[in-house]
């Protein structure tokens, strides 16, 4: 048996670069909430074996280092009208990075926003009822964006992988 499984004693927390190291028992919080995030910390405890005190304590503490940040629902896209899904990538001008980021996070269709190293220097993922409001959204909302050189539209014909529950 782990250390994890028999204590219910919150570890001492380390930092490493900055960061919280979290423990076996903590990962195990975080997957049972990323499969329930509405799971009771009744259920939690029982879950990963600890009490209710030690996993409300540790549930509290993951949130106050920011390590948890929320809670969501996840849907599946389809069934709430959004049928047409795509990637962006984004040419931006010098320094304008974290203006064009801010606007592209503000769009109500788009998923995500990731900045990255390549020949484009953010991908964004977005969701539409078709592909005429991808097109607005594209050539309309993000290529108006002030700071944004360019963009490239890849259409998501299935998402593999994603964590969702098909009926």
């Amino acid at each position: 048996m782990s250390l994890s499984q028999t204590s219910n004693a919150a570890p001492s927390r380390a930092r490493v670069a900055g960061r919280y190291v979290v423990d076996d028992t903590d990962l195990a919080i975080i997957e049972a909430l990323q499969e329930d995030g509405r799971m009771s910390v009744r259920s939690l405890a029982a879950r990963v074996h600890i009490s209710r005190a030690a996993a409300y304590a540790r549930l509290q503490r993951l949130e106050e280092e920011g390590v948890i940040t929320g809670y969501t629902v996840q849907v599946v896209p389809e069934r709430i009208g959004l049928g047409t899904s795509a990637y962006v990538s984004v040419s931006i001008e010098q320094n304008t990075w974290r203006s064009v980021a801010e606007a592209l996070r503000r769009l109500p269709a788009v998923e995500r926003v990731a900045l990255v190293g390549a020949e484009f220097d953010a991908i964004v993922q977005v969701r539409a009822r078709d592909n005429h409001e991808l097109r607005d959204l594209v050539l309309e909302e993000i290529q108006a964006i002030p700071g944004v050189k360019a963009t490239r539209t890849w259409l998501i014909f299935e998402e593999i992988g994603a964590r969702r529950d098909d009926d």
